[in-house]
């Protein structure tokens, strides 16, 4: 159906999702200070500070159950790309690049966070091995007939 590949992007992707649910759920007020600035779009009443004021908990609450249902989804997708790559190894390293990407791109979109030259230069190191990673071909294993007839 999919390739192990394909999982570990979406285990990845799903890491960073569940990472950002939790610094949403327990961070300093993220949510309240993102539901005062849309209420404050929408609407100039001073009333939509108010309803930030109990709006933001159970919006934590949904951000913690999310973290959870994340986590979960995750080592699920993670288990299938171990069963269908051809290597644990790449699996693994698939999954870490993609969970690097998609926790800049996250970051980036909620918090407006900048990185480093050197946070480029690491994700840029790390996809250049998935490369090579990906682009070797897996060794196999001598049949047991190979090694009798020898």
């Amino acid at each position: 159906m999919f390739s192990g590949s394909f999982y570990a992007l979406l285990a990845g992707f799903l890491g960073a999702t569940a990472s950002l649910s939790a610094k949403l759920s327990l961070g300093a007020n993220y949510l309240r200070e993102m539901c005062e600035t849309r209420l404050s779009g929408w609407s100039e009443t001073p009333g939509g500070s108010a309803a930030c004021d109990w709006l933001h908990i159970p919006l934590r609450l949904l951000c913690g159950g999310l973290l959870f249902a994340c986590n979960a989804v995750m080592w699920t997708f993670f288990s299938k790309a171990l069963r269908h790559c051809s290597s644990s190894a790449r699996a693994t390293i698939t999954t870490t690049a993609a969970n690097f990407i998609s926790s800049g791109l996250l970051g980036r979109l909620f918090f407006g966070e900048a990185h480093a030259t050197l946070w480029w230069v690491g994700i840029s190191l790390t996809l250049c091995g998935l490369l090579v990673l990906h682009g070797s071909t897996p060794q196999t294993q001598p049949r047991e007939e190979d090694k009798k007839e020898k």
